[in-house]
């Protein structure tokens, strides 16, 4: 599902040179669930960003779902992450304005997915995340844990090869992270493959692998 190959990036900061990746490895196959843990400044943003096809290397080889993703242009890295990839972040990133349902129909719209799939999508999305009742709320009527699970039902209903979380536990307390990693659990126990990236350890720990980076360099 994921396999990278011998990546590494690097980025001037004036005079400072930051070797965010080095020659970093990483293989994630379909179906697991992979913890990355690391404190800040150690590369786990530039690795996330990587994985996602946000950004791409300075050298080796990113492999998504058996796709050489380097020698693709801006508009195919958008239309492969808007296809394969289920971003869940930290500040849950919901648009004030839209309901609950409103907001997790919003890529399908961009994906140019039909009205009647649409709904059904949306519909199927929020079931598994147990807020059915709650789809014609806007954000500030929800919880910060009600949020993050329509961020996760909006990376559901595109239907992706990979959910990708970025410290999704950060902005909510103990109790209520605790609720979103179960969910994260039992949705990769349906199939899902989970990439959750975090500076956490107890978190980490709920994963079924935990790969740990450090300076740019990843250890298993």
């Amino acid at each position: 599902m994921i396999d990278i190959r011998e990546v590494s990036k690097t980025y001037y900061m004036g005079e400072e040179v930051v070797h965010a990746l080095d020659e970093a490895k990483l293989f994630i196959g379909a179906g697991e669930f992979v913890g990355v843990v690391g404190p800040s400044g150690s590369g786990k943003s530039t690795l996330m960003n990587i994985i996602g096809c946000l950004d791409t290397a300075d050298s080796g080889e990113y492999y998504l779902d058996g796709q050489l993703i380097e020698s693709y242009s801006e508009n195919e890295l958008a239309a492969i992450r808007n296809r394969k990839i289920g971003f869940v972040f930290q500040n849950f990133n919901l648009l004030a304005k839209m309901t609950a349902e409103e907001n997790i129909e919003l890529p399908l719209i961009y994906q140019r997915t039909g009205l009647r799939e649409r709904r059904e999508r949306v519909a199927r999305a929020l079931e598994r995340v147990g807020l059915t009742e709650r789809r014609k709320h806007r954000p500030t009527e929800l919880s910060g844990g009600q949020q993050q699970r329509v961020a996760v039902a909006r990376a559901l209903a595109t239907e992706p090869s990979i959910l990708l979380a970025d410290e999704p536990t950060g902005n909510l307390d103990s109790r209520t992270g605790e609720e979103i990693i179960t969910l994260f659990e039992r949705l990769n126990s349906e199939g899902n493959t989970v990439v959750l990236i975090t500076h956490d350890d107890r978190v980490a720990a709920k994963t079924k692998r935990i790969v740990h980076i450090f300076d740019g360099k990843i250890l298993e």
